[in-house]
């Protein structure tokens, strides 16, 4: 699937759109009908959105339902959820700042966007990684130096300016020099030297990084000092979280900035079609999550905790029906 395929979708009059909503609603409620297609918003190559979406892909189509589920490249957080409010996509994956400042209409959205929660799946681990004999040791270390800090368009960009700014590091007489590279892009440069250090929001341990650090040792900076700073300035999504030790070569484990994640769907999405999926995901879980961060679990308490994104209301019944 590519970009241009999602803008002629996009071009659709509303009412093609809707019709292939209710077309959907009837796949799903056991009368005879063609498989119907829902375009899923993901990320880009080898990052953990594209590698859940994949899964969700598999999962749906191994469940029997008359729905395909169509994973489309995007660069992440914001472009999905621009996607998703436009109509050019039903479903997309973001992190949960970029998820609240959409629905609120804050930076770097014009106006609030149309969109719901379907689940909190799993938590985003902030990486900042940097050459183990490299120059940089500590934040301020980085004052004046290239930093690859996340491609247009991701939610990654959006916490690597927001962690720089509360260090303090986007002003001055040697501010950062962001470079806006995607998660390849920044693991060649770092290797090349091209940039001393890189931004990256993910699942534990991400492979591309995991491949770098098994030809290039590396380090990862701790980032926890500023979860406080970023909860008072944006909003409660960020947590203190831990790396743990040895995921990337480092035996110790390093204090840094958890956000989650949220699957998300268009408000006019049917709610037998969302109650369908959702089945699915807590059905097969395991599978969603195992290319995509270690160790985690999908639970109904994690899961309906979406802040100031609200469930779409087919969440809401699929939540009351099986847990109460």
């Amino acid at each position: 699937m590519t970009r241009a395929s999602v803008g002629r979708r996009a071009r659709l009059p509303r009412r093609a759109l809707l019709g292939a909503g209710l077309g959907l609603l009837a796949g799903c409620s056991g009368e005879a009908g063609p498989v119907s297609r829902l375009r899923l918003a993901t990320g880009p190559e080898g990052g953990p959105y594209n590698a859940f979406g994949k899964a969700l892909a598999a999962a749906v189509a191994a469940s029997g339902l008359p729905v395909e589920i169509v994973p489309v490249g995007t660069a992440a957080s914001v472009d999905n959820l621009r996607e998703l409010d436009r109509g050019a996509v039903d479903l997309a994956l973001a992190m949960a700042d970029t998820a609240e400042d959409a629905v609120r209409g804050r930076e770097p959205f014009s106006r609030p966007a149309g969109v719901s929660a379907l689940a909190r799946v799993y938590v985003n681990y902030t990486h900042l990684v940097v050459l183990a004999d490299g120059p940089v040791r500590s934040m301020g270390d980085l004052a004046g130096r290239p930093v690859a800090a996340g491609a247009e368009g991701s939610g990654v960009r959006v916490v690597a300016q927001r962690v720089l700014r509360a260090a303090g590091l986007t002003t001055g007489a040697a501010p950062v020099r962001e470079r806006p590279l995607g998660l390849g892009e920044s693991v060649a440069a770092l290797r090349e030297g091209a940039v001393d250090a890189l931004f990256w929001s993910g699942g534990v341990p991400t492979p591309a990084l995991s491949e770098l650090a098994r030809v290039t040792p590396v380090r990862l900076l701790p980032l926890d000092g500023y979860v406080d700073a970023l909860r008072e300035r944006h909003a409660p999504v960020y947590t203190a979280v831990t790396l743990p030790g040895g995921v990337y070569g480092p035996a110790e484990p390093v204090g840094t900035i958890g956000v989650g994640n949220y699957l998300l769907a268009r408000t006019d999405l049917g709610g037998p079609v969302v109650r369908d999926l959702l089945r699915v995901v807590f059905g097969r879980w395991r599978d969603l999550l195992r290319e995509v961060t270690a160790g985690a679990r999908l639970e109904p308490r994690f899961a309906i905790s979406t802040g100031g994104v609200p469930l779409h209301p087919g969440a809401v019944a699929y939540y009351r029906s099986v847990y109460g």
